[in-house]
């Protein structure tokens, strides 16, 4: 069953790296990167889980954590990239845009 397990995870590391390498748009890509923790994370906990051997799960919710923090700030990243205008009322640069200023 471990090793069933461990092919699909490697089937889909596969096909997120893929999408990662294809693109076409960041967001794309950072949900690639998100999904290639994911499979990391999994492959890891199906190891304990086979072994018995819980000594990687505390390293399992660190990278879960950094995971969400890195996911949620590529997020910012692309909201403010978009060329639309921030909620303050401030273009993409902060400055406020020229129609504004009079």
């Amino acid at each position: 069953m471990r090793t069933i397990t461990l092919l699909l995870l490697g089937l889909a590391a596969i096909a997120y790296f893929t999408r990662l390498v294809r693109g076409p748009s960041l967001p794309e890509r950072v949900i690639a990167i998100d999904g290639l923790i994911v499979v990391g994370i999994s492959a890891i906990a199906v190891h304990a889980m086979a072994t018995g051997r819980g000594a990687f799960l505390p390293v399992l919710v660190v990278i879960t954590l950094v995971g969400f923090v890195g996911t949620a700030a590529a997020a910012r990243f692309v909201e403010r990239s978009d060329g639309t205008e921030r909620p303050d009322g401030t273009g993409r640069s902060g400055v406020p845009e020229a129609d504004d200023a009079r």
